[in-house]
C-alpha cells in the first residue's frame, strides 16, 4: 500500500528548511567571529625603548673662554745703563757673589780725587775711598758721579761697561774708582771742571771733591759717552 505523496513532499520541504536554517545560523556565527576578530586589536609586542643621541645640530652650551684682555702685570723698573746721578750710587750686579756685607756709608769713607792720567793723550781722574769706620763694609758697584763746571752747572757721567766685583773694605783699607775722558788739544779750554760730585755705591749722600790740579784739559761736551765712570775696585 503506498503512502500518500503529499506527506512525503512535506517532510522533504521541512528537511530543506531545517538545513537552510542551520546554514544561515552557521554563516551568522562565522560573520560574527570575523567581526570580532576585525574589531579586536592585534596584540602588539612592546619594543624596547631606544635612546636617541642628541642631534649633532643641537648647539651645546659653550664655556666662556677666558678673556685675553687681562691687565698686564706691572713691569719691574730697569736700572739705567748710563748716566749715574750724584743723588745715588748703584750696586749693580756684582760678580762672584757679594751682598752679605753691610754697605759702606758716605760718613764711613775718607775720599779724595787725584790725577792718574797715564799720558797727555789720555785723561783719567781717580777717586780714593778709605774705610775709616770700625767694621768691614762693601763698596761694590758703580758710584754716582757728576762733573761740575766753573759756571756752576753739573752733568752726570755715563757708566762704563765693566761688571762690578766684590769690594769689601776692612777698616783702614782703600778702594777706588776712576773717571776717564778724552783730552782737549784745541787750546780753547771751553770746559773747566772744578769738582766731582760723587756718591758711593748704594748710598744717597753726596760728597764734593775738588777736581785734581794737573789733570789734562777735558774735551767736552759734558755728558759725552766718551766720558765714563768705572766701577769701584780694591787698591793694590
Amino acid at each position: 500500500m503506498r503512502r500518500p505523496r503529499p506527506a512525503t513532499r512535506s517532510a522533504r520541504l521541512f528537511l530543506a528548511a531545517a538545513v537552510m536554517t542551520a546554514l544561515a545560523a552557521t554563516a551568522t556565527a562565522c560573520g560574527s567571529g570575523d567581526d570580532d576578530n576585525a574589531s579586536s586589536p592585534a596584540p602588539s609586542s612592546t619594543a624596547p625603548a631606544v635612546t636617541l643621541s642628541p642631534s649633532s645640530s643641537a648647539t651645546a652650551p659653550s664655556a666662556s673662554a677666558p678673556s685675553t684682555d687681562a691687565p698686564a702685570a706691572p713691569s719691574a723698573k730697569t736700572p739705567p745703563t748710563s748716566g749715574s746721578s750724584s743723588t745715588g750710587g748703584s750696586g749693580n750686579t756684582v760678580a762672584d757673589g757679594g751682598g752679605k756685607t753691610p754697605i759702606c756709608h758716605t760718613a764711613d769713607l775718607a775720599m779724595m780725587a787725584k790725577n792718574t792720567s797715564p799720558d797727555a793723550q789720555t785723561g783719567d781722574v781717580t777717586v780714593l775711598m778709605t774705610n775709616k769706620g770700625g767694621s768691614t763694609c762693601s763698596a761694590a758697584g758703580f758710584p754716582g758721579a757728576d762733573i761740575k763746571d766753573s759756571d756752576g752747572t753739573s752733568v752726570s757721567v755715563d757708566r762704563g761697561r765693566e761688571v762690578p766685583k766684590v769690594t769689601d773694605l776692612k777698616p783702614g783699607e782703600t778702594a777706588s774708582f776712576s773717571i776717564s775722558y778724552p783730552v782737549d788739544h784745541s787750546g780753547d779750554r771751553l770746559y773747566l771742571p772744578v769738582a766731582i760730585l760723587t756718591t758711593p755705591p748704594n748710598e744717597t749722600h753726596t760728597v764734593s771733591l775738588k777736581w785734581p790740579a794737573g789733570a789734562p784739559p777735558l774735551q767736552g761736551p759734558y755728558g759725552d759717552s766718551d766720558i765714563q765712570v768705572h766701577p769701584v775696585a780694591l787698591e793694590g
